[in-house]
């Protein structure tokens, strides 16, 4: 039941909900969607047969917490997180077992599948153009291990502490496309839409009638590894 639900799909879900910065015109509240593209090894591709990931991601975020809704077999799934104090929660509701299950995120979690690499050195190229609405530019930058990398960003809009904060600090910018690498998984998003709406109240807190469990023992529950 649960034996989709592995360390790289896991790193997937986490990393879609790090598509956010900082900026000009501020939105508290709303929703982003995102175009997601895979670069996955051969042994990737081979656990994932069957498994269709999903080429588009949308995350609703109130303030610093951020909620992704996805379906994974009979289960449907929703991660939301605190981007501030980086813990979070995953609920599983699986209807067809009456069954709902909780796991709660611990802060050294969520900085493990969001990776250890620092990037920095961040400078605007004066390349321009127009992504999904926003005055974008190109900037290259480095990380710790000596890599170079380019994305682009907007200056057009400011979201408040969620996502990619935690991946780009010191580029002052919103970022509309970028790539990442989170255990072993490339990832390329591309931002398509940026709505300001009412999404009301998020919390980390268990919900009532769910079954708190661990990672671990859910993927048990499907005979995943």
């Amino acid at each position: 039941m649960f034996k989709s639900i592995k360390t790289g799909v896991l790193a997937l879900i986490l990393a879609s909900s790090a598509i956010y910065a900082q900026a000009q015109k501020k939105i508290n509240e709303g929703s982003l969607t995102y175009g997601v593209e895979y670069k996955l090894t051969d042994e990737q591709k081979q656990m994932m047969q069957g498994m269709p990931l999903p080429n588009e991601t949308k995350i609703k975020f109130n303030g610093n917490l951020t909620k992704i809704n996805m379906e994974q077999g009979p289960a449907l799934i929703s991660i939301i997180t605190d981007n501030a104090q980086k813990t979070g929660i995953m609920l599983v509701d699986v209807p067809v077992a009456q069954k709902q299950y909780a796991v709660k995120q611990s802060k050294a979690e969520i900085e493990k599948a969001l990776g250890a690499t620092k990037y920095s050195d961040f400078k605007p190229t004066g390349e321009k153009q127009t992504i999904a609405g926003y005055n974008s530019e190109k900037y290259t930058y480095k990380d710790d291990k000596g890599g170079t990398h380019e994305l682009w960003a907007t200056k057009d809009v400011e979201l408040p502490q969620v996502g990619a904060a935690s991946y780009f600090p010191d580029l002052k910018a919103f970022p509309v496309k970028y790539s990442i690498v989170q255990n072993g998984v490339g990832i390329t998003a591309t931002l398509k839409a940026l709505k300001e709406e009412k999404v009301g109240a998020l919390s980390i807190e268990v919900p009532g009638g769910y079954e708190v469990t661990t990672m671990e023992d859910l993927m048990k529950m499907g005979g995943g590894e």
